[in-house]
């Protein structure tokens, strides 16, 4: 089940810091490790690093963007301070744990991590269902990158060994790259009916992305909603 949680990384600038981040998985169990547009591709100062996590390393899988990293998980959620313009849904960390181990029984989960200097953009944040915060000394709260993977890969390996405790997730929840469709296909009508002014979108989907990841609708679900957004294109293009 592990292997069906995977760790992004987003534009990691120090390869120091994608070595020590395999050694922080594989300590916890953890091995399926995604390098989103890393500034240098894994060196030898990340062999050096990932110490005796130097398989980890050596399968990382480096893509182009994130929602190519996530476009196969049914569960993405992204690291994030609690002050943002928009608030998004929250975890604890051991929440997280929890329901990375809940659903990654039956479906690829991601648990993501911005960059090293700003963390991840508003635009990546919002690919996520979920936001998870480590509730740092607030007088200095600056984790570094590899600690914040250990102490969340941790509270993922705490979820692993009492999983007995949870009862098997029935629901069946749509991939990010079918929600992303969705969302596609929403603006797209929205804007055909005049709800979404093209020149002037403000942030109406940005807040409709927030409302239908609160409601995270079943992958049924979100067929329905697809099925009425095509029942009203028929109707604006009778």
């Amino acid at each position: 089940m592990l292997e069906n949680i995977r760790i992004v990384l987003v534009n990691t600038s120090h390869t120091g810091n994608i070595g020590s981040t395999a050694r922080a998985m594989k300590t916890m169990g953890l091995s399926n490790l995604y390098l989103v547009d890393p500034v240098t591709p894994p060196d030898g100062k990340s062999s050096a690093l990932a110490a005796g996590a130097g398989d980890v390393l050596a399968n990382a899988k480096i893509v182009s963007t994130l929602a190519e990293a996530v476009a196969s998980c049914s569960l993405v959620v992204g690291t994030s301070a609690r002050s943002r313009t928009l608030p998004w849904p929250m975890l604890e960390p051991r929440e997280c744990g929890i329901k990375m181990v809940e659903e990654g029984q039956k479906e690829q989960v991601a648990l993501v991590f911005g960059r090293e200097n700003n963390g991840l953009s508003n635009e990546e944040l919002q690919l996520c269902h979920f936001h998870v915060c480590i509730p740092a000394n607030p007088e200095y709260s600056s984790l570094n990158l590899a600690a914040a993977v250990q102490t969340l890969c941790y509270e993922i390996r705490m979820g692993f060994l009492q999983q007995d405790a949870y009862p098997v997730v029935e629901q069946e929840y749509p991939l990010s790259a079918d929600l992303e469709r969705f969302y596609s296909h929403l603006e797209q009508t929205l804007t055909e009916t005049g709800f979404i002014v093209q020149n002037h979108p403000g942030v109406v989907m940005t807040k409709l992305r927030r409302l239908v990841n609160r409601a995270r609708p079943e992958s049924q679900e979100l067929n329905i909603l697809r099925g009425i957004l095509s029942a009203m294109d028929k109707k604006n293009n009778a």
